[in-house]
């Protein structure tokens, strides 16, 4: 089956270089990336549209679903959990560090890299077993680096910092049955 991801568009903490808020939305800019978006895709036929449940996400599949397929929310598809981390400037850590694979440092309340992976990796197990062609799924840029990470493998360094996708960016995989 065909899997496509694409990350949400733009927000302000992306603009600010802060740590996203969970009910932040995409700002005008974002909207106008997931319109271009939706007519480069718009020929596209998915079966489905899975979705993370924060509205950044949400909101960026709604503007993109250009034949009105079911979106489904799916928690394994938020964003790294950033806790007491939220809002603050992003060089409030070293973020070599907060992205490394096999680092075991603790900034605040964050989600660990590896509970993120986890939960990827749950969800995209558990598609192969649907009966689907192409999926279309949105979500975030560290749920890309799970994506990358379940598809190619983590990178022998752990260092995750440069993957994961650009706002309003797509990315197409092949997920094969086991």
């Amino acid at each position: 089956m065909k899997v496509y991801l694409v990350r949400h568009g733009q927000t302000d903490t992306n603009v600010e270089r802060k740590y996203n808020f969970i009910k932040e939305d995409i700002n005008e800019k974002g909207i106008q990336q997931a319109k271009e978006l939706k007519e480069k895709i718009k020929d596209m036929d998915f079966d489905i549209i899975y979705c993370s449940p924060l509205l950044r996400a949400r909101h960026t599949a709604d503007i993109i679903n250009a034949k009105n397929k079911e979106i489904i929310t799916d928690d394994r598809l938020e964003e790294r959990k950033h806790g007491n981390l939220e809002g603050k400037p992003t060089e409030c850590t070293n973020r070599e560090i907060y992205w490394d694979y096999y680092s075991n440092v603790q900034y605040g309340t964050e989600e660990s890299i590896k509970s993120l992976f986890e939960r990827v990796e749950n969800f995209l197990n558990e598609l192969k077993n649907k009966n689907y062609e192409k999926v279309l799924v949105v979500a975030h840029k560290g749920t890309s680096r799970a994506f990358d990470a379940y598809f190619y493998g983590i990178p022998e360094d752990g260092k995750l910092l440069e993957l994961g996708l650009k706002n309003a960016e797509i990315k197409e995989y092949e997920l094969n049955k086991d």
